[in-house]
């Protein structure tokens, strides 16, 4: 259980500010020229659910069974955010007038790898954190 919450929370320090410069820095006038009439105000209570739940997914599906392996977590991370971000990504390309495919096809990509990275650090660092002394 020690582990588990220790990864939880590595992996959220991890995910957390990659997710921001990401989005708020790098991809804000990609997103915002391609999307940007659908874009609104953000949300606080759906954006806290998804930060803080994600990270719960990630280390579920990715970085718990890996053990001290970071290549198993980096993989199914990757894995893990394709899945999860072209859930989301196809479903808004099938279903709003104004998704495109190129924040479709960017969005995934970022998925795998903010999803894939923070799993991999979020272990390494839940390994420092608990190496035996």
């Amino acid at each position: 259980m020690k582990r588990a919450v220790v990864l939880y929370f590595t992996t959220l320090i991890v995910m957390l500010p990659l997710d921001f410069l990401f989005l708020g820095v790098i991809a804000k006038n990609f997103f915002q020229s391609q999307v940007g009439p659908l874009l609104g105000d953000v949300r606080i209570i759906p954006a806290a659910i998804f930060y803080l739940g994600y990270p719960i997914g990630i280390v579920i599906f990715a970085s718990y069974g890996a053990g001290q392996n970071w290549q198993q977590a980096l993989l199914y991370g990757a894995l893990f955010g394709i899945f999860c971000y072209a859930t989301f990504d196809l479903t808004a390309l099938a279903l709003l007038k104004g998704w495109t495919w190129p924040v479709t096809v960017v969005d995934i990509i970022w998925g795998a790898f903010v999803t894939g990275t923070s799993a991999t650090l979020g272990l390494l660092l839940a390994n420092l954190v608990l190496r035996p002394d």
